[in-house]
């Protein structure tokens, strides 16, 4: 099996960007705006990449609190405002994009996120021209896991699954690539890890963001 591809879906937190400083900053202020008191050392590394209504209601568990579409829009109108502009680049992803792009690959994103906070993060960085489609989830579309975004730009964009290549740094990207007869291909400067990947049947596993280039090849 070719682990090569002129399509590459992308999937962004973890992946081309660390955006876990702006969803703990968020994911506090929707706890304090529903009235609780969060602990300090609140680490949410291991449950960024399922949709944020997943992540609210894990946070909230812990309360008793189950009023996770408040906490959710909680979470969006601080995020909209300051969480999103905390996304910091991973080290050499720029650079590989670019590369990429200039050798004709076709680069799409692939994110739970909403689809217009990915914009505007790959915005803020300037790399939303590299892209020929960002997609993510939009209110009421039911695309907010990743089987169904991915089927759903399949179905878009009219390309082949075997034509394309997901990337991500947790096993939902790995699942639903594979729930869509697509090969996966896991990364690990994410917030998963090689048991993660492994478990979930990554095909391929890659170490440093500059090893994305060998899937032009």
């Amino acid at each position: 099996m070719s682990h090569t591809s002129s399509n590459l879906l992308l999937d962004l937190d973890g992946t081309l960007v660390d955006s876990q400083p702006g969803i703990l900053s968020s994911c506090r202020a929707a706890l304090r705006a529903l009235g609780h008191e969060t602990d300090p050392e609140m680490d949410i590394r291991s449950i960024i990449g399922p949709p944020i209504e997943d992540v609210m209601r894990y946070l909230l568990s812990s309360f008793g609190d189950d009023r996770v579409a408040k906490a959710v829009d909680a979470y969006r109108a601080d995020y909209g405002t300051r969480g999103l502009l905390l996304s910091e680049l991973y080290p050499g992803i720029g650079e590989t994009l670019v590369e990429l792009h200039s050798q004709g690959i076709r680069l799409l994103l692939a994110t739970s996120k909403r689809q217009t906070f990915a914009q505007r993060i790959l915005d803020n960085h300037g790399l939303s021209d590299l892209f020929q489609g960002i997609y993510g989830s939009v209110p009421g579309a039911g695309l907010d896991h990743k089987p169904e975004l991915l089927a759903h730009i399949l179905q878009d964009t009219g390309l082949a699954a075997q034509n394309c290549l997901m990337v991500g740094d947790r096993k939902f990207d790995i699942v639903g690539a594979h729930a869509n007869q697509m090969r996966a291909v896991g990364v690990l400067w994410g917030y998963g890890n090689r048991e993660e990947l492994e478990l979930a049947g990554a095909d391929l596993i890659l170490v440093a963001p500059e090893e994305l280039r060998s899937l032009s090849r």
